[in-house]
C-alpha cells in the first residue's frame, strides 16, 4: 500500500501525461488486462482512457474495480473516463 504522499507524487507527475491505453467498445477483455499487466511491470504506472462505448453496459466505477483487481493494483485517481494504477515493481534479485 502507498502512502497518500507518494499517491499525490504520482498524481503530479502523470497529470499531463497521455493515456497509454485505451478501452472501447469491448471492455476489459483478458489482452487489455495483460497490457495492462506488462505496462505495470515496465512502468510502474499506466493510464487508461475508457472510452464511453464501453460504458453503456456498465459504470466507471465497476470497470476501474474489476481492473485494480485483475491487476493486482492500486488505484491512484480517476479524472473523468481516465484512471491512473500503480503497481511498484517487485525486485527480481529476490
Amino acid at each position: 500500500m502507498i502512502t497518500r504522499q507518494q499517491q499525490l507524487r504520482i498524481r503530479r507527475k502523470f497529470a499531463n501525461e497521455k493515456p497509454t491505453l485505451l478501452i472501447g467498445k469491448n471492455g476489459v477483455t483478458n489482452e487489455v488486462v495483460e497490457e495492462v499487466k506488462k505496462q505495470l511491470k515496465r512502468n510502474e504506472v499506466v493510464k487508461i482512457k475508457i472510452l464511453k462505448k464501453a460504458l453503456e453496459q456498465t459504470t466507471m466505477k465497476e470497470k476501474t474495480k474489476e481492473l485494480v483487481n485483475s491487476t493486482k493494483s492500486e488505484l491512484i485517481e480517476v479524472r473523468g473516463h481516465t484512471l491512473t494504477l500503480y503497481k511498484m515493481k517487485v525486485d527480481s534479485n529476490e
